[in-house]
């Protein structure tokens, strides 16, 4: 494998591939004692993550103890559920020293690295924290095979599910349409397809089958316009609220799942639902919902009302970020509840209660050499601020050309050309034609 370094892996654009964005070198620069690959992809009928270390485990393996040995950990940990049995002996047979397997529990959300680092090292990340407080990094699957690469990132791994002919997970160029990925497995089978992208829990309702891939997209998940899933992705937040305001009986069944409450963190999501009937002037007044992970499992599975706790959570975090307002946090050492272990929701029943149980749960690695006509890519692909544009219009390029890098002092990710061919469109989207 090619040499690494923290240099090299930001001038090749790498960033958090799982769904954050989070340039990836930034993280490479900290100093930590252990290094965690998230391979649970716990979001049902994806299987990105799993596929890929099953026909890339070197070049996974790689990354990883090369991200190991960039942050100075002593070991580096691969956290994957116990049931895919086939890829643990794969991987295990190919471990170099200071690197193991955790088994996880198929369950959801062993994906949240909140959860994650818990369960692997028994360490709580403090509120409001990231992983590095407890001297832990976490990467994901596609961050390390693409550290161990060294090149460009122009690809992007995802899995196509739902209501599709054949679901599967593809590797394509940057910039393709949602459009063009799902025709590769084989097209939608509903008259009316909408599309959730990164997931059916903590994904988003797609604008349209013309949308860009980019380095985050993780899956798409295609599903008949009248879904349930569909729908609930469509409320807008003046219904969500009145809705919430006057139906909400506070039972708390949003709290008891919360898995950020589970691990001892002051978050209380009733509380939030609370305030939309008990709030005159509309501040945002529930601090303890600055720590809400947005994993969705308050309003997906835990509320018998059918109400939308997440929303209400991640709306009045919103305003409290914009107001500058924080929680002052007890510095005693957060304790999980005595429950944690048993309210963890098995995926088989997530996918029973989210209305899929009728699609087809796997996603087999298909290659493919698709060789797109024309890609977008957007200037903002990653977490910070978006690239700025060195390329114009009638600019000739060729693939893994720079089109787009970080402002000076600003966080953010250069951007390389998925095609060659020229410039017709420099925006806020750098638009190829081959």
């Amino acid at each position: 494998m090619p040499a690494v370094s923290v240099d090299s892996v930001a001038s090749c654009g790498v960033v958090g591939a799982g769904g954050g964005g989070f340039p990836t070198h930034v993280k490479l620069k900290a100093k930590a004692e252990v290094i965690l690959l998230n391979a649970a992809e716990c979001e049902p009928l994806l299987h990105k993550d799993k596929e890929m270390l099953r026909c890339y485990p070197e070049q996974v393996i790689a990354g990883l103890d090369q991200a190991r040995q960039l942050v100075g950990a002593e070991e580096a940990v691969i956290g994957i559920k116990y049931k895919y049995r086939d890829v643990i002996d794969l991987l295990a047979a190919k471990l170099p020293p200071r690197m193991r397997i955790a088994e996880l529990s198929d369950s959801y959300p062993a994906g949240d690295e909140f959860v994650l680092v818990y369960d692997v090292t028994g360490r709580i990340i403090p509120p409001g924290k990231i992983p590095l407080a407890v001297g832990c990094v976490v990467i994901n699957v596609e961050t390390a095979y693409n550290i161990a690469r060294a090149v460009p990132v122009t690809e992007k791994f995802l899995t196509v599910a739902g209501a599709v002919a054949e679901p599967l997970t593809l590797r394509v160029p940057v910039g393709i349409t949602f459009s063009e990925a799902v025709s590769m497995a084989g097209g939608a089978t509903v008259a009316d397809p909408a599309i959730l992208v990164g997931g059916v829990m903590m994904g988003r309702l797609a604008s349209g089958l013309d949308e860009p891939v980019t380095k985050t997209t993780g899956g798409l998940i295609v599903l008949d316009r009248e879904h349930q899933l569909i729908q609930r992705y469509s409320r807008t937040w003046q219904s969500i609220a009145r809705i919430g305001a006057s139906a909400c009986d506070q039972c708390s069944f949003c709290t008891e799942f919360c898995p950020r409450y589970l691990l001892g963190h002051p978050i209380e999501p009733h509380k939030a639902m609370r305030s939309l009937g008990f709030n005159m002037v509309g501040e945002a007044n529930t601090i303890g919902t600055l720590f809400c992970c947005e994993c969705n499992l308050c309003t997906m599975m835990a509320c018998p009302e059918d109400l939308d706790p997440k929303n209400v959570c991640t709306q009045n975090k919103r305003r409290l970020m914009g107001e500058g307002r924080k929680l002052e946090i007890d510095p005693v050492e957060s304790r999980p509840q005595l429950h944690f272990g048993n309210r963890r929701v098995p995926i088989g029943r997530l996918i029973r209660k989210l209305g899929l149980a009728e699609f087809e749960n796997k996603g087999p690695m298909r290659e493919t050499n698709y060789q797109p006509r024309r890609v977008v890519l957007p200037l903002k692909q990653h977490a910070g601020a978006p690239a700025q544009a060195v390329v114009k219009a009638g600019d000739t390029v060729k693939i893994g050309d720079v089109v787009g890098r970080p402002a000076e002092g600003k966080l953010g990710a250069t951007i390389h050309a998925s095609i060659a061919g020229r410039i017709s469109v420099v925006g806020e989207a750098i638009v190829i034609e081959a």
